[in-house]
């Protein structure tokens, strides 16, 4: 018998008892027996967090299941409280009420071994011997102690050796290109316990039945063991059964996407595996989206060149919502307020509003609103890229030291520079702090408040101390090393090579930091100190480049040169690209990257160089032609855009034509290799 405290007790167990005729009756219930049980301090405040969640998404489950669950400040100890309803109760099933209902109270400070229990449980609920014998339990201490030996808190009896019968498998089963077909699959609900585990069970028997190569990554509160990066990319297609954002997706670019939620991978997993097999045969077929280069996936054997590519390609993609929310937002401003808006927008948000303008009027007050919006908005870009650098090394503990360590950098005019130091730092600190071996009383307090503090302490206490004024210098240095170039002419060498960087990976960690540069720099920006606003329009405009060249190649000049799904994407590709999306060129580099690739950054290269001949100037970080009213002079760059267009457009034809049987014979095993 195990000495770990037992998750469920006779007391929190219900056999056929009345416990209400509805299930907000059942989960009022269960949430007092909680209390009197002393796992729980507040019904009423225990039952609001279940029925929030039920609220969201039913938790009935075909076969006469139901696990309501919730998270919650009121639950003292991870726990389940069982009932065996008769008659059953109507959870939301499509087949009908719910006989057998398991409650899961959490702790928000749940300890990973509490939550890696409750998951086991959520997988036994697939198995039809536990549910059997659950439903003829005479006692509820029978109950307990069939539960109990589930999650491992009781050892079962040794069970008679015997030869386990095959899974039924499909006769010819799903295939592609003659083979099995190769799914992965990302399953994860809101609170991370049970759906999660459930839907990864479930997804994995239809597979096997449907003669299906596959793989599941359950993502859930106690964490994930991530895809090898070998088995990304030899799949087919992935299924993501999620009810919250897919952790890490930039794994999984450029593969054909199969999007429901959790519940729809337990209650129809075997349709889902069938849309998967399609998917991925379809060349018109969503896809996940981001830089091919990136599909690839952590492993015990990954290079530190690659963890660390990695590590600031999260920090990077999570950065960038904040940068074009607000950018958008502060070109409105100077559309509606005029560019003086910078003046004295904080004063008149703060001493205006719609029924008392300022004297400019109401498009002075809608410009200063926006623009006081957006900045705010980008006065995010260096703690979101720390912040999430911190993540992808330390996973949720790491967040909170490192948006702190960002926004010190910010304090010390260390820059994105300063970002990037800081979040590494923060997310060592986390990971080192996460991974001690600490009393089990401590455990529920180390992702919450030890760790964001003294991963805070040391991370933002390097910078302070140390490391923020050498940055600080060398960003200094930067500005003015970029500034003399200005002067003597050679910042358009610099234009040339942002353009390249911008068109080497088409949103990939070259093009990022490329990106990420400029759009620190905007920060320094001044009507004395104009170059930041030069290297803005290079790199917005270079950007551009890729998909525009493509549809232009695809669409007008030699169409025939493409296949049909191009085609479809070269029509796509003209809004994507006057949007400023570099990834709309992705479908075609990641068909043919040795002469996509070539040509788009020869594109760029020219755009780049233009731009800065031209002086072009851009006060918005994004919005492609859509902010042309930030972007002075516009014809100097709507002629380097299509200058750039042509160009790459007449490169990936002349390529497609006359280079074709060298460079296939080239490509065909780097792809294979890749």
């Amino acid at each position: 018998m195990s000495t770990t405290p037992s998750t469920i007790t006779p007391r929190l167990v219900s056999l056929d008892a009345p416990l209400g005729d509805d299930k907000e009756a059942v989960l009022r219930a269960l949430s007092a027996r909680f209390v009197a049980e002393g796992r729980a301090v507040d019904a009423d405040a225990l039952f609001a967090a279940a029925w929030a969640r039920e609220e969201t998404d039913a938790t009935g489950l075909p076969g006469g299941i139901a696990i309501p669950h919730a998270k919650s400040a009121t639950v003292t100890a991870a726990s389940l409280a069982f009932a065996r309803l008769r008659p059953g109760v109507d959870f939301g099933a499509d087949d009908g009420p719910a006989d057998i209902v398991f409650m899961i109270a959490a702790p928000d400070t749940a300890a990973e071994e509490h939550l890696a229990v409750l998951s086991s449980l959520a997988r036994h609920l697939m198995d039809e011997d536990f549910l059997s014998a659950l439903r003829a339990a005479s006692t509820a201490e029978e109950a307990v102690g069939i539960v109990r030996r589930a999650i491992g808190e009781e050892e079962a009896a040794p069970a008679p050796v015997a030869t386990p019968a095959p899974a039924p498998v499909a006769a010819d089963g799903l295939r592609i290109d003659g083979r099995p077909a190769r799914i992965v699959a990302v399953t994860a609900c809101a609170t991370g316990i049970a759906h999660t585990y459930m839907a990864a069970d479930a997804l994995t028997a239809a597979a096997t039945k449907a003669g299906v190569e596959f793989a599941v990554e359950p993502q859930g509160s106690s964490g994930f063991d991530p895809f090898a990066s070998q088995t990304i990319r030899d799949a087919d297609a992935v299924i993501f059964a999620v009810d919250v954002d897919v952790r890490e997706p930039q794994r999984f670019a450029g593969k054909p996407v199969v999007r429901r939620s959790v519940k729809a991978g337990i209650e129809h997993a075997g349709e889902l595996i069938e849309a998967a097999v399609s998917a991925a045969q379809d060349p018109a077929a969503e896809r996940v989206s981001g830089s091919a280069d990136a599909a690839s996936g952590p492993e015990q054997r990954e290079s530190i060149g690659a963890r660390v590519k990695r590590v600031l390609l999260t920090g990077v993609s999570y950065m960038i919502p904040f940068v074009a929310g607000g950018g958008l937002l502060i070109a409105l401003g100077f559309l509606f307020g005029g560019f003086d808006i910078t003046d004295n927008a904080g004063e008149i948000v703060v001493g205006n509003a719609l029924w008392n303008l300022p004297a400019g009027g109401l498009l002075e007050y809608l410009g200063a609103v926006f623009f006081q919006i957006g900045s705010i908005s980008m006065g995010f870009l260096i703690a979101a890229l720390a912040g999430y650098i911190a993540f992808a090394i330390a996973d949720r503990p790491g967040i909170a030291p490192g948006f702190v360590a960002g926004s010190v950098a910010v304090l010390m005019s260390a820059g994105f520079i300063g970002g990037i130091v800081g979040g590494v730092l923060a997310g060592l600190a986390a990971w080192w702090l996460g991974s001690l071996s600490v009393p089990r009383w401590l455990r529920g307090l180390m992702p919450v408040v030890i760790i964001p503090l003294l991963g805070s302490i040391f991370a933002s206490g390097l910078l302070i101390l140390f490391l923020g004024w050498p940055i600080a210098a060398l960003m200094s240095a930067m500005t003015d090393g970029l500034n003399g170039l200005a002067a003597s002419g050679l910042i358009v060498v610099v234009g040339l090579v942002l353009g390249l960087m911008m068109c080497f990976d088409l949103g990939g960690p070259v093009n990022k930091v490329a990106y990420a540069f400029a759009v620190a720099s905007l920060g320094a920006a001044s009507e004395t100190n104009t170059v930041p606003y030069l290297i803005m329009a290079a790199v917005m405009s270079a950007g551009m480049v890729p998909p525009l060249g493509m549809a232009l190649a695809s669409t007008i000049l030699a169409p025939k040169a493409f296949t049909a799904p191009e085609r479809e994407n070269g029509k796509a590709a003209w809004l994507l690209g006057a949007s400023f999306i570099s990834e709309g060129a992705i479908p075609f580099a990641a068909a043919d990257p040795l002469r996509v690739i070539p040509a788009s950054m020869l594109g760029g290269a020219v755009t780049g160089a233009l731009s800065m001949v031209f002086g072009v100037g851009s006060r918005a970080p994004h919005g492609g032609v859509f902010v042309a009213f930030a972007i002075d002079p516009i014809w100097g760059f709507a002629l380097s855009v299509v200058a750039g267009t042509i160009v790459t457009a007449l490169a990936v034809v002349v390529l497609k034509t006359f280079a074709r049987r060298r460079v296939d014979a080239v490509a065909e095993p780097v792809l294979a290799a890749a």
